[in-house]
């Protein structure tokens, strides 16, 4: 492990944490004293996307984390949130147990968290995701959302009032 401060190749682990989705380790450099953090994950095997028009692509976490992360921009999501969408995500397709999985699938289970998550982040993901043809298909599917999220807040009242 090289330290990002001064490209040293000798560090030392002060603290290791297992974590849900691999190790954290902290570590100290023994050249210039500089700490770091470093997160360990077993490699998975080789996911292949199949994109809409039928190519294939290797499974890409990062672009998945920008996708999302894009959606959210100068929204009131933490970060961690979307690490942990994506994290919650990557383990869903891993553990179908299939070596291919279709890029609607991935793309569903990402808007499935963007619409309890926020609204706005929803319909961002959805209208590069969907390829809204025109604003009125884009304005159809607000209303939509709109109508969902009311029966939501009444199924929530109507539980309320029974309990």
């Amino acid at each position: 492990m090289k330290c990002p401060f001064c490209g040293n190749e000798k560090s030392r682990v002060i603290d290791t944490r297992e974590m849900t989705h691999g190790i954290r380790r902290r570590r100290e450099c023994q050249s210039c004293k500089q700490r770091y953090t470093t997160h360990e994950r077993v490699a998975p095997i080789n996911l292949m996307i199949i994109k809409t028009d039928g190519r294939r692509e290797e499974f890409d976490r990062d672009k998945l984390f920008i996708g999302i992360a894009s959606a959210c921009a100068k929204r009131p999501v933490p970060t961690e949130t979307v690490e942990n969408m994506v994290n919650t995500i990557e383990s869903e397709l891993y553990s179908l147990g299939r070596s291919e999985v279709s890029s609607q699938f991935v793309g569903e289970r990402v808007m499935a968290r963007l619409l309890k998550l926020d609204d706005v982040a929803y319909v961002r993901f959805a209208s590069v995701y969907r390829r809204f043809a025109d604003i009125d298909t884009l304005a159809e599917e607000i209303r939509q959302l709109k109508e969902q999220k009311e029966r939501q807040k009444v199924l929530e009242h109507q539980l309320r009032l029974a309990i």
